[in-house]
């Protein structure tokens, strides 16, 4: 374990070396050109305004777009650097061939039954809404003859995820932002060693900077060498490189393409309490069977495509037998930031839009742009019931003080802010008159809304939204609710605090 814990230490101190030391380089040539300042500082006004005429002019969300801006004329040379380094999505036309290349593979195997738009619209309610616009710009389709099991924490998943993962008998597909060693991936590492000995096609992705902290450098070839196919995905390596902005976010596990989980849970000690970082760790998962798991399979294997550069039959995972009796509709979908369709933050506006009675929500961070605080408001202020259920115990200062920094808006419009005081909250969740539901990985920041890969499921009419509305239930006596008045008597200091991190809020 010692070595194991000096391994990843090395890498982390190494990676980061090297990037510090590239920057350094960078500012080191700028300070050797100080005899030539006027007209360094005349080209960098230029670089400056022609970078934040660049920003304003791109497609994207006005609040990201606004803080770049200022980050760079408030500081032309560091903040420049970084917006070159970091800021956009800049994709090169090898990688913008390559995503458009896993859009065609999805779109083709992913087809919309007409019948069950057809039933959807006979509901009368905004669901056609909802699920025409997942399938029209996302390309994911609704589906009945499926169902869902919702668990509205990590213990319960993890048994059924163990449970589901020894009945595999043709494929094992996972897909997670994070994996630490530990118990939990202990047990599922042995399951999916002994599945592949067996014949399985075993397959791992896991984000390389969600798991920096956690795992050995080569650690997919490590999986390699028990039969097990695996990839770091956008590896972190110590080259500047702005695609270090668009991580893996997902959280996928698939099995023979008859059921899958997503959700919050990732495979690390802490989702199921074995560890206890920030107090208890509250989250929640999904497990889909039938039809539907057609889509996260699809998804899985088309992603797998663009990270191992490789083409593949996905028709032939496709199973001839996965239907259940139908339990409502359910919807799996996909969010990438390479495209300039943002799904997750229109789908969480689209529930709060469409909402008649109240809408629910949990999440981890609650960084919000113009639009979604709006969006929120509005619906508190013509009387619907809004609630929010956020942290008591945060894993990051500073992006807890700006969750923070929100209340004060969000409570004077009516909403009412709940922070789970036994620890951290970590469920991604959206619930609305008892019919819609939202779970998935989308947290309500604009790392998730916009910059990450993520993934997520629409449930309409399921039984499962009656789980979903007592987690929230059993939930609330265990917050303490955030007033109006208790913001307003928030220290001055404190809140000049939270004043400056929110302005750089869309960096976070």
């Amino acid at each position: 374990m010692r070595n194991f814990s000096k391994l990843i230490f090395q890498r982390v101190v190494v990676v980061s070396l090297g990037i510090l030391l590239q920057i350094i380089f960078v500012l080191a040539g700028m300070s050797w050109l100080h005899e030539y300042r006027r007209w360094l500082g005349f080209a960098m006004s230029v670089l400056s305004w022609g970078a934040v005429i660049t920003v304003i002019c791109s497609h994207g969300n006005p609040s990201y777009k606004i803080a770049w801006a200022v980050l760079i004329l408030a500081f032309p040379v560091a903040g420049l650097t970084i917006y070159l380094l970091f800021g956009g999505n800049r994709v090169s036309s090898h990688e913008a061939r390559k995503m458009a290349g896993i859009e065609r593979v999805t779109t083709n195997a992913l087809t919309q039954n007409p019948e069950v738009l057809a039933q959807i619209e006979a509901r009368g309610d905004d669901a056609y809404n909802h699920a025409r616009y997942l399938f029209s710009c996302a390309h994911y389709p609704a589906y009945e003859r499926s169902d869902a099991a919702y668990f509205p924490g990590g213990e319960p998943c993890f048994a059924a995820m163990l449970e589901e993962l020894e009945k595999a008998k043709q494929y094992i597909f996972l897909e997670f932002f994070i994996i630490g060693n530990g118990e939990m991936w202990g047990k599922i590492l042995d399951i999916l060693k002994r599945k592949a000995a067996a014949g399985l096609d075993v397959r791992v992705l896991y984000d390389d900077f969600g798991c920096i902290t956690r795992l050995p450098m080569g650690y997919a070839k490590k999986l390699g060498e028990f039969g097990i196919r695996a990839h770091a995905v956008n590896p972190y390596l110590p080259v500047l490189n702005g695609r270090m902005n668009n991580r893996d976010h997902r959280k996928l596990m698939i099995i023979d393409g008859k059921a899958a989980f997503t959700g919050g849970v990732n495979l690390a000690d802490e989702y199921i309490n074995l560890t206890h970082p920030h107090g208890h760790w509250k989250d929640c998962a999904v497990l889909v069977r039938g039809e539907a798991v057609w889509s996260m399979t699809a998804m899985f294997l088309a992603f797998w495509g663009y990270v191992d550069r490789s083409a593949e039959d996905l028709s032939v995972f496709r199973p001839r037998d996965a239907a259940v009796p139908s339990d409502g509709f359910l919807q799996p979908f996909a969010d990438s930031p390479l495209d300039h369709e943002n799904v997750g933050a229109s789908m969480y506006q689209s529930l709060i839009r469409s909402a008649r009675r109240y809408v629910w929500l949990m999440t981890p961070y609650l960084i919000l742009d113009d639009e979604m605080l709006s969006a929120l408001c509005t619906a508190a202020k013509t009387g619907l019931d809004v609630r929010i259920v956020t942290p008591g115990v945060p894993d990051k200062w500073y992006v807890h003080a700006v969750t923070r920094a929100n209340y004060e808006a969000l409570t004077a419009a009516g909403v009412r802010i709940y922070e789970y005081t036994p620890g951290f909250v970590h469920s991604k969740l959206a619930l609305a008159d008892g019919k819609f539901a939202l779970v998935g990985t989308v947290n309500l920041d604009f790392r998730s809304l916009y910059l990450h890969f993520e993934d997520g499921v629409y449930l309409c009419g399921a039984s499962a939204i009656e789980d979903i509305h007592a987690d929230f239930a059993a939930t609330f006596p265990k917050c303490e609710e955030i007033t109006y008045a208790a913001c307003k008597r928030t220290h001055p200091g404190q809140r000049l605090l939270q004043t400056l991190l929110k302005l750089f809020s869309p960096l976070l």
